[in-house]
């Protein structure tokens, strides 16, 4: 099913290089980073400079983002299994980018509800709602890491002869 998706945004919108991807995974897993890792710093920018348009911003790239996550969690999880890695790849660096990532999309789910309630920036809780920001561009950050070091480290995804074996 992969393939065929895959093939369809190579042919419908002109990108030869979906045409060595694996997985859609990354295809989308680009939005869901730029808008979170937006929101974090115009919620940052709202707060210093008492600008309730710039929170509205942020609620908006916040709401994206944790829409755009979903879409990359679903690509990823339907990815895993067939994610060519060598077995301690999967155990030393994907266990953990997946571990990560889950739980940033849980954060945002939070920060993305607790939001909208409480539109367009909580005034109750606000340290916590700023801490929780933080704490999700952290996770956003250690995740990336971990996916960034299994693509570009360990060829996952990639069309290099597999596997290759773990090293650290």
């Amino acid at each position: 099913m992969a393939k065929g998706l895959i093939s369809a945004v190579e042919g419908q919108l002109g990108l030869p290089g979906a045409r060595s991807l694996q997985n859609l995974h990354p295809l989308v897993i680009h939005y869901p980073v730029a808008f979170l890792t937006g929101a974090v710093l115009l919620y940052f920018i709202a707060w210093a400079m008492h600008r309730e348009s710039w929170a509205w911003t942020g609620l908006w790239l916040l709401g994206l983002g944790t829409l755009a996550a979903a879409v990359a969690v679903y690509t990823g999880l339907r990815a895993d299994d067939g994610v060519m890695v060598a077995p301690p790849v999967r155990e030393h660096i994907l266990y953990y980018h997946k571990r990560y990532m889950l739980a940033a999309f849980t954060v945002s789910v939070v920060l993305s509800t607790w939001a909208l309630i409480a539109r367009p920036m909580p005034m109750r809780g606000r340290w916590a709602f700023l801490l929780l920001l933080l704490m999700l561009a952290g996770l956003i950050t250690k995740g990336a890491d971990y996916g960034g070091w299994m693509v570009y480290g360990y060829n996952a995804g990639g069309s290099l002869p597999q596997p290759i074996e773990f090293s650290q």
